[in-house]
């Protein structure tokens, strides 16, 4: 049980970096302000869509890494 319960710790942790690391920053910086308005109307609203699914996948697997977190830790 307590080996099945790491490997799925390890398993949403390494799902939970490659979340974080595949989302958008939230300012565009430099190149929004140069690109003009054609980016905000157009390009940002098939981001938005992902960035949503992105965002509740990450909730979701930061929630299972810390409940499995606090398993492991009352098992051991």
């Amino acid at each position: 049980m307590e080996t099945f319960l790491m490997v799925l710790l390890i398993i949403v942790a390494l799902g939970l970096i490659a979340i974080v690391v595949l989302q958008s920053g939230k300012s565009a910086g430099l190149s929004g302000a140069i690109t003009g308005g054609a980016e905000q109307l157009f390009g940002k609203q098939k981001a938005r869509g992902i960035d949503a699914v992105f965002q509740k996948a990450t909730i979701v697997l930061a929630v299972l890494f810390f409940i499995l977190s606090i398993i492991l830790g009352y098992v051991y």
